[in-house]
């Protein structure tokens, strides 16, 4: 860190201070591919279960304090006391996640199927989520649709996408003043020819539509093999429509591995468009969508937090007085290596004097690791079925 001022380090350790980095509830369950899902020791039976966890990983980063929720995989007779319970634990839940792509009826969509009353049942659940928000106190209602269709003239496109709308308008106009509508988009998969909801665009016209409280959310392991995904960022921030994250990591599809593990310096030109434009703290949604098949899956989530971290303290590094000279001059190297310098330089110092400033460890892995949680949920978790996703 001898390079940067003081005043700079004071800089970016305030705004990593304020950082708030959501983990979700289903990351700490059982989870696995298409093929098979591996079971592990200790693993959570239940939401309240799961809030523990997520508890854990907040004692030992500072900076997750939030969960979010899956339903129904998080289902419970009554929410109220789930967010009780989170806030004994030092945490709160937050977004709550609908699910319409695991049941029977969804066989050919969910909000846009073909069949009037199944579309009826999925806009049931979407209103009934919201109910679940206003009962734990949560701000965004995350709607993601594995709608769509494999073959072409399986139904018409114009029609779904008016299906779509409608549901949508149903569940916006359901929603609280405080309350805001988080659209994701995907590729593809599970539908093979045409995804309802594909990619940014279509998102952003959605929302758009619907007004100022529908946003858009990335999931940055839903986009195409070479995509720049820092692009879509910084259209959206231009636009204000950009609502949230679900980070992740992919190498071929949506393989939601570790966040920063597959291209660590996407992460960072991601970040550095959040804070060139100064919205690291306004409202923009940061959750990790990840599932730990092999790794430990604590563990696996606070390093997940870290490199969240390691990436956003790169990106607030970045000399944009510099930056901004070079690029005014057409100075192509020059505007490059700025960044570069800030991409190339080892924060891990300047985290672990943050961490022991904030009465954390200086380094929230291996504390994890003395504290002996995971051998004691082992012996305690024993019997009962274990959270996941199954397969």
């Amino acid at each position: 860190m001898t390079e940067f001022a003081p005043q700079a380090v004071a800089r970016v350790q305030d705004a990593l201070r304020g950082q708030r980095i959501e983990t979700a509830s289903w990351a700490y369950g059982n989870s696995g591919t298409r093929f098979k899902v591996f079971a592990q020791e200790g693993v959570p039976r239940d939401p309240y279960e799961k809030i523990a966890d997520a508890a854990v990983v907040h004692r030992y980063t500072g900076v997750a304090p939030t969960v979010a929720l899956h339903i129904p995989w998080d289902k419970v007779d009554d929410y109220a006391d789930l967010a009780r319970r989170a806030r004994e634990l030092g945490v709160a839940l937050g977004t709550i996640n609908a699910n319409v792509f695991q049941d029977d009826d969804y066989k050919l969509g969910s909000v846009t199927n073909p069949d009037p009353a199944v579309r009826r049942k999925a806009i049931a659940h979407l209103i009934e989520c919201v109910d679940i928000m206003d009962a734990t106190g949560s701000r965004d209602l995350k709607l993601w649709f594995s709608d769509g269709t494999n073959y072409p003239g399986q139904d018409d496109v114009r029609t779904r996408q008016a299906r779509l709308a409608d549901a949508l308008a149903e569940t916006y106009a359901r929603l609280g003043d405080h309350q805001r509508m988080l659209l994701e988009y995907k590729l593809f998969e599970p539908a093979f020819y045409m995804t309802d909801v594909p990619d940014w665009g279509t998102a952003y016209l959605h929302c758009v539509t619907l007004g100022d409280r529908a946003q858009v959310v990335i999931d940055t392991g839903h986009h195409a093999p070479g995509t720049n995904i820092e692009f879509i960022v910084a259209m959206l921030l231009r636009a204000g429509k950009l609502g949230g994250f679900d980070f992740n990591s992919r190498f071929y599809a949506d393989d939601d591995l570790m966040v920063g593990s597959a291209d660590p310096f996407q992460l960072f030109r991601i970040m550095h468009e959040i804070v060139l434009a100064e919205e690291l703290d306004k409202g923009v949604a940061f959750m990790l969508d990840q599932c730990h098949n092999l790794e430990p899956k604590i563990q696996a989530v606070i390093r997940s937090v870290l490199n969240v971290q390691e990436a956003t303290a790169k990106a607030l590094l970045v000399d944009h007085a510099a930056l901004k000279a070079a690029q005014d001059a057409g100075d192509v190297l020059e505007a490059n290596a700025v960044l570069m310098d800030a991409y190339n330089t080892d924060v891990r110092p300047l985290l672990r004097d943050l961490r022991e400033e904030m009465g954390l460890d200086p380094d929230p892995i291996a504390a994890y690791k003395r504290s002996g949680y995971l051998e004691k949920v082992k012996a305690d978790r024993v019997g009962g079925t274990q959270a996941g996703w199954g397969a």
